[in-house]
């Protein structure tokens, strides 16, 4: 069995904070390299982002609070 490595660049999103859903399923947050904020659920696989970072985390706090989807199982390769 090999691992594979993935370099962080300074292109790479960097995370910074997760948030437990309604349906106790997490929304990660990120802040990608243009400045602008982004957030990805486990439990709906909603993707989302952000320009307007004044708004600071209000965008995913929204989502958070209104998601009833359960975490998705993890799906291992073939």
């Amino acid at each position: 069995m090999t691992a594979t490595l993935t370099a962080i660049t300074a292109d790479s999103p960097v995370a910074v904070d997760s948030l437990l859903t309604a349906g106790e399923a997490v929304l990660f947050v990120y802040e990608d390299p243009d400045g602008s904020l982004s957030s990805d659920c486990t439990g709906c696989g909603e993707y989302a982002w952000t320009l307007d970072v004044d708004l600071g985390f209000g965008f995913a706090r929204e989502h958070a609070e209104s998601c009833l989807r359960r975490p998705r199982p993890f799906r291992l390769a073939a």
